[in-house]
């Protein structure tokens, strides 16, 4: 008990002497909290300048390296081509007689084991890879109420049909029957669709173009999207 009271008494007399002379009265606990605080702000601020010293390289690289074009192609054969910035697939519009023609195109969403021109084996490595893209086209004549719906893939130079199916244009049968896989379909009624769409500009020709557009968008959005996060980590 009577070191219990030295103990106080001591602490008593710290406080007084440090009221006395303007020294700060606070307690060991109270200094070891604003430590801590400032040992935390410390980190925080040694781990953020290191996240935007990365994200200033990574820009820069970008752009010295390999600099996206800035105004990007509006027009491909009969189509208008619909990017806004930030969005992850684009849209081309065009007409046909009383179509109108409608085809949201996704950025890069698979990959596939390029074809071998030789006979060599071994597995694919990433040289070997060819990227994928999505395409749906829709098809709507005046106030017929329905749509053609065609679901495509674009290789790097040639596109690919994969399914289709008439829907209504409001929506309202919640799961159409999408009718049979393509490649179950009669051969000739395969290459006629495929005809179908050449005659629309929907040919191998829009594969190489969009694996050229969406190359630059990628570039676009990454730089983009690293300008944003250093924005906001930048932010006070």
């Amino acid at each position: 008990m009577e070191r219990l009271f030295r103990s106080l008494r001591k602490t008593l007399v710290q406080v007084l002497h440090h009221r006395r002379y303007g020294l700060s009265s606070e307690t060991p606990l109270s200094h070891s909290r604003r430590t801590y605080s400032y040992v935390s702000e410390m980190r925080k601020s040694a781990f953020e300048g290191n996240i935007l010293r990365l994200l200033r390289n990574e820009i820069q690289y970008e752009l010295e390296h390999s600099p996206p074009k800035q105004q990007p192609v509006t027009k491909f054969g009969p189509f208008m081509v619909d990017d806004r910035a930030g969005e992850q697939w684009i849209k081309l519009k065009s007409k046909f007689g009383d179509e109108d023609i409608k085809v949201e195109v996704s950025t890069f969403d698979g990959s596939a084991p390029a074809p071998k021109s030789g006979g060599g084996g071994g597995g694919a490595d990433e040289e070997d890879m060819q990227l994928h893209i999505t395409f749906i086209v829709n098809i709507s004549k005046g106030e017929s109420g329905r749509i053609l719906e065609i679901m495509c893939s674009a290789w790097p130079d040639t596109i690919e049909i994969r399914r289709l199916v008439i829907r209504a244009s409001n929506n309202t049968i919640v799961q159409p029957y999408a009718g049979p896989e393509f490649k179950e379909l009669d051969d000739e009624l395969q290459d006629s669709l495929y005809d179908f769409l050449e005659a629309r500009g929907i040919n191998d020709e829009l594969a190489v173009f969009l694996h050229d557009y969406m190359k630059n968008k990628n570039k676009i959005e990454l730089i983009r999207w690293m300008g944003t996060v250093k924005s906001f980590i930048e932010k006070k």
